[in-house]
């Protein structure tokens, strides 16, 4: 049974999507792309490449911790960004976040995102072992 959730800590979807999803006993969590959105959905750092990543991976990592995850827990992110020159300018930010074995990664360009002040976004599928993992008290059950 697949579980959704919105943590409390992370700004608001606005659309038909939730930040996450938590898939059999809570050890794969599937996370919604993120943006550099403060927890009030404010975006930060319109057109800076590199507080975007930064602020992306932030909200990568909050979410995770909803459930008991760290980046260590990341196992797949897939980067869509309007500069593919410009993030790849950003791997010292991500070796902030990520150390040795690094999650598997596909980048690809695109030529917007919702909004004309992003320039990345980040999707993420993470593996929480079970001894760690906490049902997220926001998760409500998707499909019975």
């Amino acid at each position: 049974m697949a579980k959704s959730c919105n943590p409390d800590n992370l700004w608001r979807p606005f659309g038909a999507f939730s930040m996450m999803v938590m898939q059999g006993s809570g050890q794969i969590v599937h996370l919604k792309g993120q943006v550099s959105l403060d927890v009030s959905g404010t975006i930060l750092g319109a057109g800076d490449m590199r507080i975007q990543v930064r602020q992306v991976l932030t909200n990568i990592e909050t979410a995770l911790a909803a459930a008991g995850g760290k980046m260590s827990d990341v196992i797949s992110l897939v980067h869509y960004t309007t500069d593919i020159q410009a993030f790849m300018q950003t791997g010292d930010i991500r070796q902030e976040f990520f150390a040795d074995p690094y999650p598997v990664t596909t980048t690809v360009e695109v030529t917007a995102l919702y909004n004309p002040d992003l320039v990345i976004e980040i999707t993420a599928v993470a593996e929480i072992p079970k001894d760690r993992y906490t049902a997220p008290a926001a998760s409500q059950t998707m499909h019975q």
